[in-house]
């Protein structure tokens, strides 16, 4: 389905939901002045749009699943942040980087391009390519962790944002 059909398929309540969102996370991250309301609401206005044209039919979350992967990335980030500093200011690095492949089981589509996307954002760890079936490419710091079963467990938490429906792409 085409980008104009997946958007005629999405309901006006919920793009005033998600213009409201959009609108609350520009209050808190610039401010709430009125003089940059208008550039706000042009803003989210242009986010509901590109979120109608973009976002796949039948594509739901779920909250709880989303909530799980939260309370897992966010420590896990921290942890991971944590150790790229310990190894950074240590006098002499522990560090065996290298490419590792690991094979995704997301399939193609927006659901394993979003995956990489959240994954790129742990130290340590950054997918860099996709082979055609489905073997991710992954720089990391340091090649004697379990990579492979590392991104198993990312991808296993991810899928859990997904309702059951748009689990498989």
């Amino acid at each position: 389905m085409d980008g104009a059909a997946a958007a005629d398929d999405v309901r006006l309540p919920a793009l005033a939901i998600r213009g409201l969102c959009l609108l609350g996370l520009w209050v808190i991250l610039i401010g709430p002045a009125p003089a940059d309301l208008p550039v706000g609401l042009a803003a989210s206005a242009a986010g509901v749009w590109a979120s109608a044209r973009l976002w796949p039919a039948g594509g739901r979350l779920s909250p709880l699943g989303l909530l799980r992967f939260l309370l897992r990335f966010l420590p896990q980030s921290v942890v991971a942040g944590l150790d790229v500093a310990r190894r950074a200011f240590a006098r002499e690095p522990n560090l065996r980087p290298g490419f590792a492949r690991c094979r995704s089981a997301i399939p193609a589509g927006l659901a394993r391009d979003t995956a990489c996307a959240v994954m790129s954002l742990q130290p340590g760890k950054l997918p860099v390519a996709v082979d055609e079936d489905g073997t991710l490419l992954i720089h990391c710091l340091d090649l004697g962790e379990p990579v492979a079963e590392q991104v198993a467990a990312d991808e296993a938490a991810f899928r859990q944002i997904l309702a059951a429906e748009a689990r498989d792409g």
